[in-house]
């Protein structure tokens, strides 16, 4: 898929956040709400802003780090795959986005509120 068109996939999947814009950066393109970066997109794939509770729940689906290689290094920065069944199911991919762009603040929600589809 052309960058652009994935880049109004993306804003169309979390719509449901309000105002999401997708701006390019480093080869890639990050994905904001509320002026807060919380996914991004690399190589059409969107990964998320987690923490290590919404990282074991990514995991726990088949999810995997986004990761980068500099110095021979691989590096992990703190971004996980949203879940292939999300990118069909925009009511999944806010639940995910909601926990995302909430850690992204430096607000964690509330386990009740949290994605759970396993």
């Amino acid at each position: 898929m052309a960058a652009d068109a994935f880049h109004a996939f993306a804003q169309e999947l979390f719509s449901c956040l309000g105002t999401v814009s997708v701006r390019r950066m480093f080869g890639g393109a990050g994905i904001y709400a509320d002026g807060v970066m919380f996914a991004l997109i690399d190589d059409d794939t969107i990964y998320i802003k987690a923490d290590e509770a919404l990282k074991t729940d990514l995991r726990s689906v088949g999810s995997i780090a986004w990761t980068y290689t500099r110095d021979g290094e691989t590096r992990e920065m703190g971004y996980w795959r949203l879940p292939e069944s999300a990118l069909d199911d925009p009511d999944d991919a806010t639940l995910w986005a909601l926990r995302a762009l909430a850690i992204a603040k430096g607000k964690p929600m509330k386990k009740k509120a949290r994605a759970t589809r396993r």
